[in-house]
């Protein structure tokens, strides 16, 4: 489906721009956003991948991506039933889940896209993506959030007096999201215009980790066999994680609650609640209890934390070179339609049906946008909420439709191009049916809360 969609932006960028006069601002956006797709966006993610690849690496041979998948994995195999329940996959789209709800988007895409790796490994037709892809794509394109936190960003700057009232609004149109997501993922698996085709009989997936002990000797240990032949942790570690554990609750308190320790509360802080203020404290310490956690856990049960790194992040260079032509071909593509004014054209054709529907015409051009560019959709959110104030309706609808929506197709193209998926079956069915539920919940939701 991205092959039509890919050409339709591209022809209807070169038809509009030459009935409007501007083929020269259509050519020039090409070769920006070709320049943007590698120097901003695939090189600046090498050291993040590298970083984080390198601290997956670590939480694998130290056993622990394994114990997550274990916690949950009664759900995860309602979800994934293709996949086993002892993968790494499982571990890795757990932790992928968790740092895209708390809004941990620096760890949540390098962690994305490895789970789409150990997910290549399962997969027996290299090139069409499995039923598990899909749906662990529908989930990234509606993943429940927490707390929007760029969208409260831009209320706060613009001076709002309750920034935080879209949190609620954006969680449940997440819920709903997210939900809508994956059955539809589900429902459309079996489809037959949606139908695996036959496995390649060259080709053969990765071995269960039952059958990994029939592996060739000197072959690299699984996960699993890693952590089987872990030592334990002595009564010492214990002690040590605990103080580190009692240390990590500590900071969380003082982010929370700095009044408890005679602290004094922020402005913003003041007019948050307990649950929001927990999550944003949350989400503060997250990253940094990650990144030391992890290894300290992993050298208590001896293993070569700064070996184990560095073998992960050297896969972070590959991953990165291996998204730039899918990141190009997208990126030129919407850049070339926004250029032409394709975006602009949608809006004033579906105003009125959207009006009629009572829908507000004013945030059609942010909910055309937002499958395309992230960028392109704060700038629109921006200009909304200086236009018609930051306690407005509209903008706390913005707020609200920008922090229960994704870019669908950016996300697609990254996590499809780093394991060179070109088939992607129904993932842009589902992605896209979660972004238009999961605007239609906030229209509901919002007017529900706010009034129209």
């Amino acid at each position: 489906m991205l092959n039509y969609i890919w050409l339709a932006l591209v022809l209807a960028a070169v038809v509009i721009g030459g009935l409007n006069n501007s083929l020269k601002a259509v050519a020039d956006k090409a070769f920006e956003m070709a320049k943007f797709a590698v120097l901003d966006t695939a090189l600046p993610l090498v050291g993040i991948m590298a970083l984080w690849l390198g601290i997956m690496r670590i939480a694998e041979r130290a056993g622990l991506v394994s114990l997550l998948a274990k916690a949950l994995r009664p759900l995860l195999r309602r979800i994934f039933p293709d996949v086993p329940a002892e993968h790494p996959a499982m571990g890795s789209m757990l932790m992928n889940i968790a740092a895209n709800m708390l809004g941990l988007g620096n760890a949540a895409t390098p962690l994305g896209l490895r789970a789409m790796q150990d997910l290549e490994r399962l997969n027996p037709r290299p090139g069409t993506a499995t039923n598990a892809m899909c749906t662990f794509l529908a989930i990234n394109t509606s993943s429940v959030q927490l707390i929007p936190v760029t969208a409260i960003a831009i209320l706060a700057a613009n001076k709002s007096l309750n920034p935080t009232a879209i949190v609620g609004t954006a969680f449940f149109a997440t819920l709903i999201a997210a939900t809508t997501g994956v059955t539809m993922a589900k429902l459309c698996e079996n489809l037959p215009w949606f139908r695996l085709p036959a496995a390649d009989a060259t080709s053969s997936p990765a071995l269960p980790e039952s059958a990994a002990s029939s592996a060739p000797a000197g072959a690299e240990k699984s996960p699993v066999q890693e952590a089987a032949s872990l030592q334990p942790l002595r009564w010492w570690g214990v002690v040590v994680l605990t103080g580190f554990g009692l240390f990590a609750a500590w900071l969380f308190c003082r982010f929370a609650f700095p009044e408890w320790f005679g602290l004094a509360a922020t402005a913003e802080q003041l007019r948050q609640g307990p649950f929001v203020r927990m999550v944003d404290a949350l989400s503060r310490i997250s990253i940094p209890l990650l990144l030391s956690g992890f290894p300290l856990y992993a050298a208590l049960r001896r293993v070569k934390v700064y070996e184990e790194f560095v073998e992960g992040a050297k896969e972070g260079f590959n991953v990165a070179i291996r998204i730039v032509p899918y990141l190009v071909a997208i990126l030129v593509a919407i850049g070339m339609f926004r250029a032409a004014g394709g975006i602009d054209l949608l809006s004033g054709a579906l105003a009125p049906v959207m009006l009629a529907v009572g829908f507000p015409p004013e945030m059609l051009p942010l909910v055309l946008m937002r499958p395309l560019s992230g960028s392109g959709t704060l700038g629109l959110f921006t200009e909304l909420v200086k236009t018609h104030g930051p306690d407005s309706f509209l903008a706390r609808l913005g707020g609200t439709i920008y922090g229960s929506t994704e870019t669908t197709f950016y996300v697609l193209a990254v996590y499809f191009g780093s394991v060179s998926i070109k088939r992607t079956r129904h993932a842009v069915v589902a992605g896209l049916t979660a972004d238009f539920v999961a605007v239609v919940a906030s229209v509901f939701i919002c007017k529900l809360v706010f009034g129209s």
